[in-house]
């Protein structure tokens, strides 16, 4: 099997599997959509569909949509990036160099089982303090992030990548402050992660509260202070 086709298939398999985990498989279609930035009515014409079939998905009109549809988009995506050269797998087939990664990611994790986000913020002190409404959302894992070495070494697709297997997860950035930073990187990618956690910040910037808001991220403050504690925290519990 070439690389190109290694890396075509791979990816069909992460998209696929985040809309199958994602509780609102509609936004995580638009989002990859987005990425791949093809309009709803292209997306429908390779599909052989209407295009307002797509809008009543990634607008939660429809319900779910099963694994023969997921497939089918999923499919479409990658064919329709393969006609203009393919620009999205080659992307997501490079990956950042690993001591960026390893400066970048302190810690990466998927759970055997979801959790809920009012009990993951228990166990990391990290009361909600944003969109408290979604505490009852559950979340399939987390990364733990160095903000600073993120937001000024990683790419918006780099930063993608960082995402694992879903972005129904925790981001945990460390050394964020104000959390503004990291929020408009978050609003960059074009990703909605299920919650983040900031550590080191005493005061949540505005902007990154009405992006929050907006987005519908729920943001969290740890009070755990050391980020060695931290880690142990997460490595203990998970």
């Amino acid at each position: 099997m070439d690389t190109q086709t290694l890396a075509k298939e791979l990816l069909a398999k992460r998209i696929a599997g985040e809309i199958v985990l994602s509780e609102e498989a509609g936004k995580t279609i638009q989002k990859w959509r987005n990425i791949f930035k093809i309009p709803q009515r292209r997306l429908a014409d390779e599909m052989g569909i209407m295009p307002s079939v797509i809008s009543d998905y990634e607008n939660g009109r429809r319900k779910s949509p099963g694994i023969k549809i997921i497939k089918r988009i999923v499919e479409a995506m990658i064919s329709l990036d393969e006609k203009t050269g393919g620009k999205i797998i080659k992307e997501f087939a490079v990956l950042p160099t690993k001591a960026v990664l390893s400066e970048a990611v302190l810690d990466m994790k998927e759970f055997e089982t979801p959790i809920e986000i009012k009990e993951f913020c228990k166990i990391v002190e990290a009361p909600l303090v944003v969109r408290e409404d979604l505490s009852n959302k559950k979340i399939y894992g987390y990364t733990v992030i160095d903000a600073l070495k993120a937001i000024t070494d990683l790419s918006p697709m780099d930063m993608v990548k960082l995402y694992g297997l879903t972005s129904e997860r925790a981001l945990i950035f460390i050394k964020s402050h104000s959390g503004r930073s990291s929020m408009v990187a978050l609003k960059v990618t074009n990703l909605r992660p299920g919650l983040v956690v900031l550590q080191g910040s005493e005061k949540i910037d505005d902007l990154a509260k009405r992006i929050a808001e907006l987005e519908g991220i729920p943001i969290s403050v740890t009070k755990i202070k050391n980020t060695d504690e931290l880690l142990k925290v997460l490595k203990r519990n998970f």
